[in-house]
């Protein structure tokens, strides 16, 4: 009997034991690193969004009124707008395109999986299938491309594939910057020039 007694008594004080203890294990981990980024939501999101940018003349104006040109439009299926931080920009999480117009109206295109539009710096990250072609038929592919709105000038620090068809070249390379028109183009390294003329047979 004294056995059994204190048998129930050991149990008794072992449940008690393991309570006290589980009750002690509060969570008093300070986050840091991840956990510790407070997340960022944005002040409006827009689907099927079109931005169209325009250039108004201000010296060929007729009868008081200014003459304007579309510059480029951008077109994606969704915008994420975080105009409202301090350091604002906006986003395009399923990707997007643009279209750019010259003074005679001829097109150039970009697309991308994914962009960021930084309106202070007037600074755009491309990333992901990053392809822009010209009129004439030139064509630039990359996996990131930055392009700076106020200078209209292109650059990226990865690899690239430069086509040609006027010229009948294929360069493959690392580092990149030039103009949007292509007419003046400097790359960093690269890997090899290949000509893709076909001679006619005479």
């Amino acid at each position: 009997m004294i056995l059994k007694s204190t048998y129930n008594l050991t149990s008794i004080a072992i449940v008690i034991s393991m309570a006290m203890l589980f009750c002690s294990c509060a969570d008093n981990y300070k986050r840091v690193g991840d956990e510790a980024i407070k997340k960022i939501f944005p002040s409006g999101i827009a689907e099927d969004f079109t931005l169209t940018y325009t250039e108004t003349d201000r010296e060929n104006n007729e009868d008081g009124e200014y003459p304007s040109r579309i510059i480029s439009v951008l077109k994606s299926p969704i915008s994420n707008d975080f105009d409202h931080l301090s350091f604002p920009y906006r986003t395009f999480p399923e990707g997007l395109k643009v279209e750019f117009f010259d003074d005679k109206g001829m097109k150039s295109t970009v697309t991308a999986d994914f962009g960021i539009i930084y309106s202070q710096t007037n600074l755009i990250d491309l990333r992901g299938n990053v392809v822009i072609k010209t009129d004439d038929g030139k064509m630039l592919e990359s996996h990131q491309i930055y392009w700076d709105r106020k200078n209209d000038w292109i650059f990226t620090q990865e690899k690239f594939k430069y086509t040609n068809p006027e010229e009948g070249t294929v360069m493959d390379g690392e580092g990149m910057d030039f103009n949007r028109s292509f007419s003046f183009l400097h790359a960093n390294r690269t890997y090899g020039i290949m000509s893709i003329k076909e001679k006619k047979d005479d």
